[in-house]
């Protein structure tokens, strides 16, 4: 990643985890723009968004050039983004999508956080085994998972300008709701195959005339 479009990402990450994690700084239930049914719902949600917001700010620092330029660095904090954010947000997730009520929640959500820990188990794994092209793909596909927390809050007001001319902009308010677990799936769905197609388009880059990576035979 070029490092202007790694700067691009970190101030994204950073304004999006200070809107995502206000409201709940004072840990007061009334305060929650989601529904909760009891304390024990509310404190696991505060527990998700506040090591998703750790994700989506560690997770942007990974892909600066000068971050991983300084081993020690890149592996201390890639270390901290799984355990700190990624690991506990996603256990997390979980229940909070069984609770919501939403089947559309409950399936897009919960499988998002498998995703989620399948692509950071295997980003760990390939680093261990010193595959790091292998680990720098996985680590994008885990962050494209981890920047739902941002393609969602931009997808729910597009469906909803789109609905405008048919609905009517009276109705928006009633649909916000509603929208809200479409583009919370769509989300990451859009994200993983803008990032997919990246690695794609960058293998290809380096492959060789027969397909095979250039330098390889």
């Amino acid at each position: 990643m070029r490092r202007r479009t790694a700067w691009v990402v970190f101030i994204v990450a950073v304004i999006a985890t200070s809107v995502l994690v206000y409201p709940y700084v004072g840990l007061d239930i009334d305060d929650s723009r989601l529904d909760v049914r009891d304390s024990l719902h509310y404190y696991v949600l505060v527990g998700h968004i506040w090591t998703a917001a750790v994700a989506l700010v560690l997770g942007s620092l990974q892909f600066m050039p000068k971050v991983r330029a300084r081993r020690r660095v890149h592996r201390a904090l890639g270390r901290a983004y799984l355990l700190a954010g990624v690991l506990p947000s996603a256990m997390a997730t979980i229940p909070v999508a069984l609770w919501s009520g939403r089947l559309i929640t409950q399936i897009g959500l919960t499988t998002a956080a498998v995703l989620w820990l399948i692509t950071g188990g295997l980003a760990y794994r390939a680093a261990r085994g010193r595959d790091f092209g292998s680990h720098h793909d996985w680590m994008m596909r885990n962050y494209a998972l981890t920047f739902l927390a941002v393609t969602a809050r931009v997808l729910v007001p597009l469906l909803l300008l789109v609905q405008v001319p048919f609905r009517g902009a009276e109705a928006m308010g009633e649909l916000a709701n509603s929208m809200i677990p479409i583009g919370q799936t769509l989300g990451w769905v859009v994200n993983l195959i803008v990032v997919e197609t990246v690695i794609r388009r960058r293998r290809a880059g380096h492959a060789g005339p027969f397909g095979t990576p250039a330098g390889r035979s």
